[in-house]
């Protein structure tokens, strides 16, 4: 009884109180620029990036500090293992032999200067850039992705659209086979095909459902949300404006814009500043300046009357490493390593150019493609449309029989399904060419 009425004030507390409860996940309204914002801020893997940047960026900030002496301060309470004859006041009276405490304080400072030291802050600066390059580039790359999956929710949502769509006209069809069959008009073997042609439909639909879902999963994982967000995307207008695409200078603008190429240009730069700053550090002397007071006195013994004494000193010592004049010594040969991977990086970025090219020209002529197909789709679906209607009124008028309005429907679903699957080719290779020339997203793609 207790349990009952437990569970029934539970189930009432909502309404005692004035407030819902909601059990299902709320629909989220969402548009491909508030997409592409959610994964910029929830993407682990540029946060990843972000906290990188922090760290060369301070690193940056502060690379004056090389400069900084290494400051070093001691205290020392110690005694000689050997005795030492005490010295009195008076010449003509010795003291016994003893064993004083000496209490000493050290205070010093050393810096070492070299020319490579300049060229380290310039690497510094060149990381810190370099960070940012990256950064850049995966973000590109994560809104690349994120627009071109928008795009296929709403493909995926249209295609299960006209599948609805088919399968109700299925069922009219079914309908009207029934009545025609009990008015006479028509064999049962007609019905049972328009019952069949209904029914396979329903799998059709089912799999292009749970397609979706997936999709939609992986979308929401890609926003950093949680796997069963439902999402109620912004439609996107179906009006494709097609443009003219100058093939070279979008070819120029790839190899000066492309995040791939960038980040490799600016790698060959670093590298270069590492050989410059390694190279300088072996051939150039290196300044050392240093500085101590060690001062010092007796500690704690009446039989000797001491004063504070002074060891310290300065010195500026001038060094030069001999053996990296030798051809075989291990930094020469890292010099001659950097070298290679100085003309290694060079290759792979003329190789990442001439990618580039291809990439574009490919893109391009693809584009080209879809579009003259697109223009002829266009007159296929709708000769398609045409073609099922009048079979459509035939079929209920009496004038054709089922077999031709299936293989009517069945051409104009293909039209339809071609139709939007061109069209988002289209989309998607504007989104590919505008990562590869390093456009704006939306400047060509207007999505």
């Amino acid at each position: 009884m207790k349990t009952r009425v437990f569970i029934t004030l539970v189930l009432l507390a909502p309404a005692l109180f004035g407030q819902e409860v909601d059990f299902l996940p709320s629909t989220r309204h969402i548009s491909p620029s508030e997409a592409v914002a959610l994964a910029v801020s929830n993407n682990l893997g540029l946060e990843s990036s972000r906290v990188s940047i922090t760290t060369k960026k301070r690193a940056m900030d502060t690379r004056w500090n090389v400069f900084v002496p290494t400051i070093d301060a001691s205290a020392t309470l110690s005694r000689a293992n050997e005795a030492t004859a005490g010295m009195s006041l008076s010449p003509t009276m010795s003291t016994p032999e003893t064993h004083p405490w000496i209490f000493s304080a050290g205070l010093s400072f050393s810096l070492n200067f070299n020319f490579a030291s300049f060229q380290g802050m310039k690497s510094t600066i060149l990381d810190y850039e370099g960070g940012l390059i990256s950064y850049e580039k995966a973000k590109a790359q994560l809104e690349r992705d994120v627009r071109k999956a928008y795009y296929q929710m709403l493909l995926l949502q249209e295609n299960i659209a006209l599948l609805h769509e088919n399968a109700r006209s299925a069922e009219q069809r079914v309908q009207q086979a029934r009545a025609n069959y009990q008015a006479g008009l028509e064999p049962e073997l007609t019905l049972l095909q328009a019952q069949v042609s209904a029914e396979n439909q329903k799998p059709t639909i089912t799999q292009a459902e749970n397609g979706l879902k997936s999709s939609v999963a992986q979308f929401a994982m890609l926003l950093g949300l949680p796997y069963d967000t439902v999402f109620e995307f912004e439609p996107v207008s179906t009006d494709l404006s097609f443009i003219p695409l100058d093939l070279q200078n979008l070819i120029s603008q790839a190899a000066e814009g492309k995040p791939d190429i960038k980040e490799l240009q600016h790698q060959l730069l670093t590298l270069q500043q590492t050989r410059k700053k390694t190279a300088i550090q072996l051939y150039s002397p290196t300044l050392s300046l240093s500085w101590g007071l060690t001062p010092s006195i007796p500690f704690a013994d009446p039989n000797i009357n001491g004063e504070w004494s002074d060891s310290g000193r300065f010195s500026l010592t001038l060094s030069f490493r001999l053996n990296s004049l030798f051809p075989f010594d291990a930094n020469s040969q890292s010099l001659k390593s950097l070298d290679d991977n100085i003309r290694n990086l060079n290759l792979n970025l003329g190789q990442a150019m001439r990618g580039a090219e291809v990439e574009v020209y490919n893109t391009v002529l693809s584009l080209q493609e879809i579009q003259t197909n697109i223009e002829a789709q266009s007159h296929t679906l709708a000769l398609a449309q045409k073609s099922y209607d009048m079979t459509s009124q035939a079929y209920r008028s009496g004038f054709s029989d089922l077999l031709e309005v299936q293989n009517a429907e069945l051409q104009l679903r293909q039209a339809q399904i071609s139709t939007l699957e061109q069209r988002f080719k289209y989309l998607s290779g504007l989104i590919d060419l505008e990562y590869s020339t390093g456009m704006p997203f939306g400047v060509l793609s207007g999505l």
